[in-house]
């Protein structure tokens, strides 16, 4: 496999192989299942959605820049890359949706977009130094960024927050008065609920944005490329699934545009917003290239 980035693919196998002990009943706990609901959208809404996406990448929204650091954090657990190269794969995708430049198009294959395009080795100008210093500039500006892109510290991050979770477990246990082996038992219900299973989860929604929402559902505007809103997208990925209504208006922080594209993210900053920690750019609709015929 000369093509394949071997670490990319044995460390995405290894998260799933963890992820799928949820399937035996002795990691299940019900502290596990609501970390792993929780983890959904304090890591991946927040994190990712509303942090790396609309924040960063698009800067749909203006906040203190102690909360865009702590959203960064939030996103960076995902293990989704660090942010600046997170940011400067979809700045390039914007760039170049559904032509031969885009990192991760479906006209490549279905499962190129989802997961392909992450395990197999990058050409000269994606590799994140390349990638970071074209698109994300304003994003190495920041010595948290800086830090994050250097060998590789974002991974250590993410573990890192699956190693409280299990300290969190044990010690919650153990002072309970339970046992050695309740008590790991518990810890490691909360790696896998929370860590491992949510990472993969919020991995997948949000791979399906750049598979599932550039082939299937339908369009409101009548963008180049072949973005698509798709309703079981939008549900487990927060608002995302909205993908052509972002690609009409990639600024604005709101990605649902009828009234009934519930978008949960958005409804995340309209509550920053009234609490004074956030102020929206992009209006929907404002740059769109004119509806669908």
């Amino acid at each position: 496999m000369p093509d394949v980035k071997r670490e990319n693919l044995v460390a995405f196998v290894l998260c799933h192989l963890v992820a799928a002990l949820a399937l035996l009943p002795w990691f299940f706990s019900w502290a596990g299942l609501w970390l792993f609901v929780a983890g959904i959208f304090v890591f991946g809404m927040l994190g990712i959605n509303v942090g790396f996406h609309r924040l960063l990448a698009h800067r749909g929204f203006a906040c203190p820049l102690w909360l865009e650091r702590g959203l960064a954090i939030l996103g960076t657990a995902c293990m989704q890359f660090s942010p600046a190269f997170w940011v400067a794969v979809h700045r390039r995708h914007h760039q170049f949706a559904d032509e031969t430049e885009d990192p991760h198009s479906p006209r490549g294959g279905f499962w190129w977009s989802h997961f392909g395009w992450l395990v197999r080795r990058r050409a000269p100008d994606m590799k994140p130094a390349a990638m970071t210093v074209r698109y994300a500039k304003d994003l190495l500006r920041d010595p948290l960024y800086v830090f994050l892109e250097r060998k590789n510290y974002w991974v250590a991050l993410g573990l890192a927050v699956w190693v409280v979770f299990y300290l969190a477990g044990y010690a919650a246990a153990a002072l309970s008065g339970a046992g050695t082996i309740d008590s790991v038992r518990l810890g490691l219900s909360l790696v896998v609920w929370g860590g491992a299973l949510r990472t993969v989860f919020v991995w997948h929604t949000t791979w399906a944005v750049n598979s599932a929402a550039h082939v299937w559902g339908y369009r409101n505007y009548d963008t180049p490329d072949d973005s698509r809103n798709n309703a079981l997208v939008a549900v487990l990925a927060c608002g995302e699934g909205w993908h052509n209504n972002h690609h009409a208006d990639p600024v604005a922080a709101r990605h649902g545009h009828k009234w009934w594209e519930i978008d949960l993210a958005w409804g995340a900053i309209r509550l920053l917003m009234l609490l004074g920690l956030a102020t929206p750019r992009g209006t929907p609709g404002a740059r769109s290239r004119g509806e669908a015929s």
